[in-house]
C-alpha cells in the first residue's frame, strides 16, 4: 500500500512539473512579440564633481604653476612618460598652446588610486573662466571648457572724501567700476579734477564664477555729481556694442577725450605766464601737464592722421596728429613713440608713453592744441556730440531710460544714509 502512494505521489509531483514546463512556454510563445521588460534604475548624480568630472575614485591634487615648472615636471612623477607629453603637447596646439603655461595659474590632478598613481586627468585653469581638460585615461581627450558665468545687477554709491578709488573700495564695490566711470564720462568730466564732496550712483552687471567676482560688465546707468552739476549716462546697446547717452539722449562721446591719460594728475594748466621749471624764466605755457609714471600710455584724443612724430630739444620724444580743418595736438617729453608719420589713429589708440625727455624735471606729457592754427585751452573748449541717437531706437531708448531713472532715485548714498541715521 505505502509502494502504491510512493508511486501515485511521484505522478503528480511529474505531471504538475509538466504543467508548469507548458504554462512557461505558452507564455514565451504569446509574449514572444512582445517588447522585453526593462528595470530602469535612477540615474544617481555624482556629488562630488570638479570640473564636471565625478572625482570620488581619484586622489586630487591641486596646485599652482610654479617658476620653471613645465608639462613635463607636473606629469612625469604620475607616471605619464615623455612620448604621451610629446603627444599631448602637439595635439593640444588647436586648442591651447602648452608652451603658455603660465607662473600663478591653477591646475588639477586627478590620480588613480590604486597603487599604480597614474595620472588620468590634468586640468588647466587658463583664467576664471576657461579651462583645459585632458583626459589622459586611454587615447588623450582635450577639451577646452568654460566655467558658469553668473551676471548679477549691482548698485553702489558714494561720496567722494579723497579719490573715486577709493571710494569704491570703502563702499564694497568692485574698484574696476572707476576705470568704466573714467571711460563712460571721458568726454564730461575731468577725472584728475575730482573734489571732496563730489557724488556717485551707479546700476551696474557684475559677473561671478562660484561666488568670486571676476569683473564688472556693463554699466546701466550712472548719475555723477561733479562741481555741483550732474551728469547722467544711460547704457543702450547699439549693433552689438554698449553706447552711451544722457538723459535727453545725447551721445556723451564727443569729438576730443578731456585728455589723453586715464588716469593722472593735472600738474599744469594752459597760461600765458608761467615761470619755467628748467629754463628758471616766466614765458607763455601753451599746454596742459598731465604727470603721471614713466610708461603710462598716452592715448589720441580723437581720431586723426600722425603729422610728426620726432625728437626736439625741448619737446623730446613727440607726435603731432591732425585731425581735421580746424583742431591738431601735439603730446610732448615721451619716453618713447608708438605713431610713426603719416598713419591713421583712432580716439583711445596708445601713441607713446610718458616720460620726461627734452625739457622736463619730471615724468608728464604736455597736451597741446590748436584750434584754426591758433593754439588754445583745450580745457575752455565745447565740443559738440559726436553720434546721436538713431531717430529708429530713441522711443525704446526713452522707456529704459524712464525706468533707470527710477531705478537710480532708489540707490542710497550710504554717507547721507549713515549721516541721516546719526
Amino acid at each position: 500500500m505505502k509502494k502504491k502512494l510512493k508511486w501515485i505521489s511521484v505522478g503528480l509531483t511529474a505531471l504538475l512539473g509538466l504543467f508548469v514546463v507548458l504554462f512557461i512556454l505558452k507564455s514565451e510563445h504569446n509574449n514572444q512579440d512582445s517588447a522585453p521588460i526593462v528595470i530602469v534604475q535612477d540615474t544617481i548624480v555624482p556629488a562630488n564633481l570638479l570640473f564636471d568630472i565625478n572625482v570620488d575614485s581619484f586622489e586630487v591634487i591641486q596646485s599652482n604653476i610654479k617658476k620653471n615648472e613645465f608639462l613635463a615636471n607636473i606629469l612625469l612623477p604620475y607616471n605619464i612618460d615623455y612620448g604621451i607629453i610629446d603627444a599631448l603637447a602637439k595635439k593640444s596646439e588647436s586648442i591651447f598652446d602648452v608652451r603658455r603655461i603660465a607662473v600663478g595659474k591653477g591646475y588639477t590632478l586627478l590620480i588613480s588610486a590604486d597603487s599604480i598613481k597614474k595620472a588620468a586627468y590634468f586640468i588647466y585653469e587658463i583664467d576664471a573662466v576657461d579651462y583645459v581638460v585632458y583626459d589622459l585615461r586611454d587615447s588623450i581627450v582635450i577639451e577646452r571648457k568654460k566655467r558658469p558665468i553668473e551676471t548679477r545687477i549691482q548698485t553702489a554709491s558714494g561720496i567722494i572724501n579723497s579719490s573715486l578709488y577709493q571710494t569704491l573700495q570703502e563702499s564694497n564695490a568692485n574698484p574696476y567700476l572707476a576705470v568704466k566711470l573714467a571711460d563712460i564720462f571721458a568726454w564730461s568730466i575731468d577725472f584728475y579734477r575730482i573734489q571732496k564732496g563730489d557724488w556717485f550712483k551707479v546700476i551696474y552687471e557684475e559677473k561671478f564664477v562660484d561666488d568670486n567676482s571676476i569683473g564688472v560688465g556693463k554699466i546701466e546707468a550712472v548719475e555723477f555729481k561733479h562741481f555741483d552739476r550732474p551728469y547722467l549716462a544711460f547704457g543702450y546697446d547699439v549693433d552689438g556694442r554698449t553706447e552711451y547717452y544722457d538723459e535727453e539722449a545725447n551721445s556723451l562721446r564727443k569729438a576730443f577725450l578731456k585728455s589723453p591719460l586715464k588716469f593722472s594728475r593735472l600738474s599744469s594748466r594752459f597760461t600765458m605766464r608761467r615761470f619755467h621749471p628748467v629754463q628758471k624764466r616766466w614765458k607763455a605755457h601753451l599746454g596742459t601737464d598731465y604727470a603721471a609714471p614713466r610708461g603710462t600710455p598716452i592715448l589720441a584724443t580723437s581720431d586723426g592722421v600722425v603729422i610728426k612724430s620726432a625728437y626736439g630739444r625741448g619737446n623730446g620724444n613727440y607726435v603731432k596728429l591732425r585731425h581735421n580743418s580746424v583742431y591738431e595736438t601735439q603730446y610732448l617729453h615721451m619716453s618713447k613713440r608708438n605713431a610713426k608719420v603719416g598713419t591713421q589713429v583712432y580716439q583711445g589708440d596708445v601713441i607713446g608713453y610718458v616720460g620726461s625727455t627734452g625739457l622736463a624735471t619730471g615724468p608728464h606729457v604736455c597736451y597741446r592744441f590748436w584750434k584754426n592754427g591758433k593754439q588754445v585751452d583745450h580745457l575752455k573748449e565745447d565740443f559738440p556730440s559726436a553720434e546721436p541717437i538713431l531717430p529708429s531706437i530713441k522711443a525704446d531708448f526713452m522707456v529704459k531710460r524712464d525706468s533707470l531713472q527710477i531705478d537710480l532715485g532708489l540707490v542710497v548714498i550710504e554717507e547721507l544714509k549713515a549721516a541721516s541715521d546719526d
